[in-house]
């Protein structure tokens, strides 16, 4: 195997970055994970997460851990309303059956961010996640790399892997290519307890997704785990608008006005989510790797997820892309097809180019369908489709 008896550190313990450490232990790799969370509660995650079949899943099904997602995966998180801002209800299926196939193509369920960080987590070798670790450089040292951190003493490794999102640290040392904003901001909130926090939009909700349209504007809302619901106020706006836009995140009253201004046509039924969110919301400006990036891949670093290929979330292709790069770059690394570890990174970010490459068109173009005049019609028309293709194979 190329990488015996090589140390391989992955920088960030998201859910591509565990789930190649899961898939590299398996097959008798040393690996460390540099998270920089206090530990693994120390964050509020996001929005659920929708696997696909040939990725996310796949990825899933290779590290042994299929049955323990069945067990923990949210039956019916999936179903979707399409409304209007007037809180009409455009389309629903809520009245289908719920799906729990998981050997059919289109079935995709959907899982808690923080549940499926806890299933990679466990099926992990003791210690081998390196908490309160903030990655700040490397410098190359005999074969490898040398590591900084902010807070520890500095770690050495052969091969280093950086799994640590958009905004990577890792990846200056593989490109200098950057990513474009895609002209679209999402203000992200969560309501705790939204049975009594959020009763109203808790009600609508049942369980599963919101997608309302109106004015080029959208709110995304879904359900997560432990009775929580998030949400994303999604819009255009300037590249500057998160530093310019005067409001305090931290402000409950200043985000309710700045929403009564910036959502003058919606119901008032949707404030009930501002009112009740906690604080601080987080203002996430949607970037995009270029389609035709390309860089010459190194002997002893790659990268991968967000850090490789950040993309806008309109086609929940991120984390399954992030899984996908971890399955493919996994298989690469302890498989007998490659004569050096820089061929085999070769072929897994050649590979890794031409799907991200397609997934980030999709969802640049579905990100503009969703903040176009005709979204509310659009996406009627899109997810009418998809429920009609059902119907049918029923």
């Amino acid at each position: 195997m190329l990488i015996k008896n090589k140390s391989v550190a992955i920088v960030g313990g998201g859910p591509g970055g565990l789930t190649l450490a899961k898939l590299l232990q398996m097959k008798g790799v040393e690996v460390k994970v540099y998270e920089r969370d206090l530990n693994e509660n120390a964050r509020v995650q996001g929005s659920l997460l929708d696997l696909h079949q040939d990725s996310g899943l796949a990825a899933i099904r290779a590290a042994g851990l299929l049955e323990v997602f069945k067990e923990s995966f949210m039956i019916g998180a999936d179903k979707t309303l399409i409304m209007d801002e007037n809180a009409k209800v455009w389309l629903s299926d809520h009245e289908s059956e719920p799906n729990e196939d998981f050997g059919e193509e289109h079935f995709r369920p959907e899982i808690d961010r923080g549940t499926l960080r806890k299933i990679l987590l466990n099926s992990l070798q003791e210690n081998t996640v390196v908490w309160n670790s903030h990655f700040l450089s490397m410098k190359k040292e005999n074969e490898g790399w040398l590591l900084h951190f902010e807070n520890r003493d500095p770690v050495y490794a052969d091969m280093v892997i950086g799994c640590d999102g958009a905004r990577s640290k890792v990846r200056p040392y593989i490109t200098e290519i950057k990513p474009f904003y895609t002209g679209i901001t999402m203000l992200e909130g969560n309501v705790p307890d939204a049975l009594i926090n959020a009763p109203e939009i808790n009600k609508i909700l049942m369980g599963g997704k919101i997608m309302a349209f109106g004015n080029h504007k959208n709110l995304l809302i879904g359900q997560k785990g432990k009775g929580e619901i998030g949400f994303y106020a999604s819009f255009k706006a300037d590249e500057k608008w998160t530093s310019t836009n005067g409001v305090d995140y931290s402000d409950k009253n200043e985000i309710i006005h700045w929403y009564k201004k910036a959502y003058p046509e919606w119901n008032s039924i949707w404030l009930e989510l501002f009112e009740n969110a906690e604080i601080p919301f987080i203002p996430r400006p949607i970037y995009c790797m270029p389609f035709d990036q390309y860089w010459k891949p190194l002997h002893n670093a790659t990268i991968m997820g967000d850090a490789a290929h950040v993309m806008p979330p309109f086609a929940g292709e991120g984390a399954n892309m992030a899984m996908k790069d971890a399955l493919d770059l996994s298989e690469c690394l302890t498989s007998e097809t490659y004569s050096t570890v820089q061929e085999a990174i070769a072929g897994y970010e050649a590979e890794m180019f031409r799907r991200a490459s397609a997934a980030a068109k999709e969802s640049v173009e579905n990100g503009e369908t969703m903040h176009s005049e005709k979204a509310l019609q659009s996406m009627i028309d899109f997810f009418g489709s998809f429920k009609g293709s059902e119907e049918e194979r029923k």
